[in-house]
């Protein structure tokens, strides 16, 4: 008895102002994010390319597509997990991002694997 294929993987973000890239003064707001994408599916998959979304708070969309992440289109065994850091500059304080990821199993079979919205916000400070 042969397993059924399954092509599945998970992304987590963790996302972080910097204040030493930005200049709130000149509504420039950098974040980075911190991206991990797990094959939790039994076949193995090679990211190929992305595809974001960013909104800012104003409704601003850019929409940012290429080949791979970071310089890299990893090739990830079931189990297995890529981690990276980019990042991206809005011109207000808060936004959100959401994309795809285009990955091809090694039997070729091709799948988007979805990232859920996530938050780019600056702290509040408090006085």
């Amino acid at each position: 008895m042969t397993s059924a294929k399954h092509y599945e993987c998970t992304v987590t973000v963790e996302v972080e102002f910097i204040p030493d890239q930005s200049d709130v003064a000149r509504n420039r707001y950098a974040f980075a994010y911190h991206i991990k994408i797990a094959n939790t599916g039994n076949v193995a998959a090679q990211l190929i390319s992305r595809h974001w979304i960013i909104v800012e708070a104003n409704g601003e969309q850019q929409e940012v597509k290429g080949l791979g992440v970071v310089g890299a289109q990893p090739l990830l065994n079931p189990s297995e997990h890529f981690e990276y850091t980019s990042g991206t500059v809005l011109t207000t304080p808060m936004g959100e991002m959401h994309g795809t990821y285009q990955m091809v199993a090694d039997d070729g079979t091709q799948f988007d694997v979805i990232i859920k919205p996530f938050a780019l916000t600056m702290p509040r400070v408090l006085h």
